[in-house]
């Protein structure tokens, strides 16, 4: 087998450690796998594989791609993009080295469309092109986007919109108001009650608006700040991490208008806390 691919045994070892083999379609590190007649073997890329094992192992996951998008799933704790305070270790420095050592000099040039919060996990939507991001940008607004949140207690109704004005602080907390105010900014937020645990709740946000930190506000503003958000008054920390999750992005595709639904499982450390 070795002589019919012309490779030497580190190489294959190598091959196999990186997940850069798959048979039937499912990638295996397994040396001394039994195979049957017909299973279909893909040997990859060497290069390519161990820039995915690089970003595997950085806990960010491929959702989707293809020649105008990358979609990825951000763990918590990690910046989208620079700030003044990091401007080296961010979700797009990783990804765009990922780019660069899986592509080479040809690697597309990651544009950020939008952002989440360090602490938020989940979907983040890039453009491989200023072209692109400019016409997902522009539409933003029309894009359905669905967060889940673990909240203290019970936000009473259960189902129902949160609408006020958001205004940022010289400190860089926002603030909500209930009336139009100067630098305010309106944002409307709809929300439901998924499951009800012990002291919490899972709540499923859709957002009309985007503003900064409209999620933790508005939810703060029912009475049930996001578990772990201290900043906006939350006493329970029960998974170690601000408990909001980017769950789903839903949008026309920017080249040739097909309907695009991506999706990201609510993270171990929210799913555990509810019994189902």
């Amino acid at each position: 087998m070795l002589a019919k691919l012309g490779l030497k045994r580190t190489a294959v070892k190598n091959l196999l450690r990186f997940g850069a083999v798959s048979v039937n379609g499912n990638p295996t590190r397994q040396f001394d796998l039994a195979l049957a007649s017909g299973d279909q073997i893909v040997v990859g890329d060497l290069k390519s594989a161990a820039a995915s094992n690089q970003l595997q192992a950085a806990r960010i996951r491929i959702v989707h791609e293809d020649e105008a998008l990358l979609v990825v799933d951000k763990p918590s704790g990690l910046l989208t993009v620079a700030t003044d305070d990091n401007k080296t270790d961010t979700l797009f420095a990783r990804l765009r080295a990922f780019l660069i050592e899986r592509d080479g000099s040809r690697a597309a040039h990651p544009h950020v469309v939008h952002r989440l919060d360090r602490e938020t996990s989940g979907l983040v939507l890039f453009a491989k092109s200023a072209e692109v991001k400019q016409v997902l940008q522009a539409s933003w607004p029309e894009v359905k986007k669905t967060y889940w949140a673990v909240v203290e207690g019970r936000p009473m109704p259960a189902k129902g919109n949160v609408h006020s004005f958001l205004v940022e602080s010289k400190s860089l907390r926002v603030y909500s108001s209930p009336h139009p105010t100067e630098g305010g900014r309106e944002a409307m937020t709809h929300y439901r009650t998924r499951q009800i645990g012990d002291g919490c709740t899972l709540v499923e946000i859709d957002l009309e608006t985007g503003r900064k930190h409209q999620i933790r506000v508005h939810l703060a503003d029912l009475g049930c700040p996001v578990t772990g958000d201290v900043r906006y008054g939350a006493k329970l920390d029960l998974c170690g991490r601000l408990a909001l999750h980017a769950g789903s992005l839903a949008f026309p595709h920017p080249v040739g208008g097909a309907e695009i639904r991506l999706e990201s499982p609510l993270p171990p450390p929210l799913r555990r806390l509810f019994k189902t």
